[in-house]
């Protein structure tokens, strides 16, 4: 029987925060230093994406947990699980952001679920995200949090190449490009979106604490670089939508690919490591002229 309290939990369903940023010109060099040059053109308008780097919660180091992320509890509820993981999430677009311009985001927790898996209990928790701009709503975002208790530790001599599973079945990509997943770039992704989250970075954290082969890379990262992916085979036009799910953890040291179909209603993508293992599926519908 799970002892985590569930009906407590859910008190957060409800609960909003706002936050501002402004899209700065330097925000959208240091974008593309890290990323590539964007999909879309970058003088007037925002990277796609970038809305991720924007008004992240800016807690003073003594109130941040001992995994990196701020101390549960404030607009998050206190999930009493020790590893959180984005699962998943639909971004609609509706407006282009454009640089030098304020931001607010206007967050609601949306959803707080308990469901039980083959390793044990995972609560999900559903946020909504709308993003505003010029007093119209540019983006809206549904983001689906899992938190979950960590694996057993793996021996530091297995190193971090091992991938778990066999490979999944993919159909042949019209598109690919190769990645290399290395410190660097989840340093420099982390510092971009300011995430303190210690599975990007800290690799003994990551193998002794939450039972990783290495570093994990971001659940974001892979979705922004997919998109940006499908952006430039439809000719470098947004999206109107955008949904991703995560499948597998996807870890440093290695090569990854990005891989693209062409459908009828737009673009399948996804992300597979360097033995062929689907870490992240995702799906673009259309392209907003």
């Amino acid at each position: 029987m799970s002892g985590i309290d569930i009906d407590h939990l859910r008190r957060w369903i409800g609960r909003e925060e706002r936050q501002t940023d402004i899209i700065t010109p330097a925000l959208v060099e240091r974008f593309e230093a890290t990323l590539g040059e964007a999909a879309c053109p970058s003088g007037v308008h925002a990277p796609l994406a970038i809305h991720w780097c924007l008004a992240p919660q800016a807690r003073p180091t003594g109130e941040l947990g001992p995994d990196g992320h701020p101390a549960r509890g404030g607009f998050l509820p206190p999930v009493p699980l020790q590893r959180r993981m984005w699962a998943g999430g639909k971004v609609k677009f509706y407006e282009p952001l454009r640089i030098a311009t304020e931001v607010t985001r206007i967050s609601r927790i949306a959803n707080v679920s308990l469901k039980s898996g083959r390793s044990g209990d995972l609560v999900f928790v559903a946020v909504d995200h709308e993003i505003v701009c010029d007093e119209k709503t540019a983006i809206a975002e549904r983001q689906d949090i899992v938190y979950r208790a960590p694996e057993p530790t793996i021996p530091s001599h297995m190193g971090t190449l091992r991938a778990r599973g066999d490979p999944c079945q993919t159909p042949a990509a019209d598109h690919s490009e190769t990645v290399e997943a290395t410190t660097t770039l989840l340093f420099r992704y982390s510092a971009l979106t300011f995430n303190g989250h210690r599975i990007h970075y800290d690799v003994e954290y990551a193998r002794q604490e939450e039972g990783y082969p290495g570093l994990v890379v971001h659940g974001p990262l892979q979705a922004t670089l997919m998109l940006h992916m499908a952006s430039r085979i439809d000719g470098g036009l947004p999206p109107r939508s955008f949904s991703y799910r995560g499948v597998a953890p996807l870890f440093h040291g290695t090569e990854f690919t990005m891989n693209a179909l062409r459908t009828a209603g737009g673009v399948d993508l996804w992300c597979a490591d360097h033995a062929g293992r689907t870490t992240m599926t995702a799906q673009v519908v259309g392209a907003r002229a």
